[in-house]
């Protein structure tokens, strides 16, 4: 199990740095556009536990078919993260399918859990906090085996996600070419 952290690291990225996390996954690779102009604390830190590997060899715990992929959690379970929690970071950003973001128990309970949505999930929308978007690599999303802890009965085990790299460009620039 990664190791935990009493508190967030401190801010180390600018809300207009162009900055991207490519995972890699059981599933193939999915390459994220991550939104620090709309979760400056929340990017930071999730950029902060990748850069630690807090993220590699997790599994996607809770894949629900139609609706999202959930990973993060160092037990695999859905209740671990990283030791510390953050504050909500809410915004108007449409949760379509793609958009990434932080799984919580509650307000304020944010950790190192998110989701991808695989369709559009407009309830979603103003309820938890909007990372990113994936820009490449949805269908990869979409193949993740489904399970779902909280059901009854025996489930294949969460694929894994092997790796979160996170690419960076200097501030203002497109990202295109990171």
């Amino acid at each position: 199990m990664a190791r935990p952290y009493e508190e967030p690291a401190p801010m180390g990225l600018a809300e207009d740095d162009a900055c991207h996390a490519l995972l890699e996954t059981a599933r193939g690779a999915i390459r994220i556009r991550l939104r620090p102009d709309l979760a400056p604390q929340s990017v930071n830190s999730f950029v902060f536990l990748a850069r630690e590997g807090f993220y590699d060899g997790t599994t996607f715990h809770r894949v629900i078919p139609g609706f999202i992929a959930q990973g993060g959690d160092p037990t695999g379970r859905g209740h671990g993260g990283p030791g510390y929690r953050l504050r909500d970071e809410l915004s108007d950003e449409p949760f379509a399918a793609g958009a990434v973001g932080l799984a919580n128990s509650g307000p304020d309970s944010n950790g190192s859990q998110f989701f991808i949505a695989l369709q559009d999930a407009p309830h979603l929308t103003g309820r938890f906090t909007y990372l990113g978007n994936v820009e490449d690599g949805i269908e990869a999303a979409r193949a993740l085996t489904p399970r779902d802890p909280a059901a009854e009965g025996e489930q294949a085990p969460g694929d894994q996600l092997h790796s979160v790299e996170i690419v960076e460009s200097a501030a203002g620039a497109s990202g295109a070419d990171a």
